[in-house]
């Protein structure tokens, strides 16, 4: 309060005093006052803001987290030869051997490939959301299923020469076998989903086993399912959001769910063997799809990258699959995104030390 009276005090001083001071003494006080005046009075009484001539400081930007170690183990593009396929805007494959992509074709569709397998025969048959096609080394369809309107199909297995076993997404959801020489569809099994109106989420990943029964990943439901060949549920075990589950010639399958992890679980359903993000400290995990257990004991594991919902860093790409083993010690990761070698998002990565027949599968009569 004092500082606000203190100009009307100076001025009253100033003015009772006029006869006695000279108009050069009157001068530097009629000024100070005024300065005093403007230093003092701010707003709500005090004093006001003096902007600065100086430039603001910027915050401090912390760098962005790497998706991967800058370097990174085993020998890249020629540690293996594989095949690889993925979901993604373009529907292409490619075959990789000694380092180089040696083969690849493009599907003309707008869908995505959720499942292909190279057979020994040459041929690659693929679901693609949209449907199900078979094409030879030649790049020539042989084969071809085009899904019906509100269905889709992500996931396809021959069986022997003449049928083709999928999985058909809507309402009903479809266990579909068809004789691709005569085009009739054998074998048709309504399967039980979460959600009906939700076609895309219902199923990704199912596969035949060693007994003639089908191992399926129910996604929306969150459990894996064996089923025989009438459609009976034999087996079961709880699993968050499964996207895909493989069986393993020990008796054991191989779960890849919706937390990122990959599971080994036994018949009675206990996990005895885990692979989670935690496992891989300086790789960022986004989205695991389909695991697959190598000759060599070791497991290869794919990490998927959503082209719909991100946008690739040049200078920041992330891994698209790792090989661990047992004992979870990263031994060999995939990162190819640029010419001549951009291989796109993981989904399928298939060894090729080991040829796939369809010969010798089976789903109970047909074979």
């Amino acid at each position: 309060m004092e500082e606000n009276n203190l100009p009307s005090c100076c001025f009253k001083s100033v003015i009772m005093n006029l006869p006695q001071i000279s108009l050069a003494v009157l001068r530097p006080l009629l000024f100070g006052a005024l300065v005093s005046s403007t230093c003092h009075l701010g707003a709500q009484g005090q004093p006001p803001v003096v902007a600065s001539t100086n430039p603001p400081v910027p915050a401090a930007v912390a760098p962005p987290i790497p998706d991967a170690p800058a370097v990174l183990p085993g020998n890249g593009l020629a540690a293996h030869d594989f095949f690889y396929a993925g979901e993604s805007k373009i529907e292409k494959m490619q075959i990789v051997r000694d380092g180089k992509i040696v083969w690849s074709y493009t599907h003309p569709a707008n869908g995505e490939i959720s499942d292909a397998t190279l057979y020994a025969n040459g041929n690659i048959l693929f679901a693609h959301q949209h449907g199900v096609t078979e094409i030879n080394a030649a790049k020539q369809v042989v084969w071809n299923y085009d899904a019906p309107a509100n269905t889709e199909i992500h996931t396809a297995q021959r069986i022997g020469r003449d049928h083709v076993l999928f999985i058909q997404n809507g309402n009903p959801a479809l266990l579909k076998v068809v004789n691709t020489v005569t085009g009739v569809a054998e074998k048709e099994i309504v399967l039980p989903v979460g959600n009906p109106k939700s076609t895309h989420g219902q199923f990704r990943h199912a596969r035949l086993t060693p007994a003639g029964t089908l191992l399926v990943a129910h996604m929306d439901l969150g459990r894996v399912s064996e089923y025989d060949a009438g459609g009976k549920e034999v087996w079961s075990v709880a699993v968050p959001g499964p996207w895909s589950a493989t069986p393993l010639k020990n008796g054991n399958i191989l779960v890849c769910d919706k937390n990122r992890a990959v599971r080994e679980i036994n018949p009675e359903g206990k996990t005895v063997w885990q692979f989670a993000p935690t496992d891989a400290p300086g790789y960022k995990l986004s989205s695991i799809q389909i695991a697959s257990r190598l000759p060599n004991g070791n497991t290869l594991i794919n990490n998927w990258f959503n082209q719909w919902s991100a946008k690739l860093d040049p200078v920041n790409t992330p891994v698209q699959a790792i090989e661990v083993t047992p004992d979870k010690q990263i031994v060999w990761t995939l990162r190819s995104w640029t010419p001549p070698a951009d291989l796109g998002p993981s989904t399928i990565i298939q060894m090729l030390n080991e040829p796939v027949s369809s010969e010798g599968l089976k789903f109970g009569e047909i074979h």
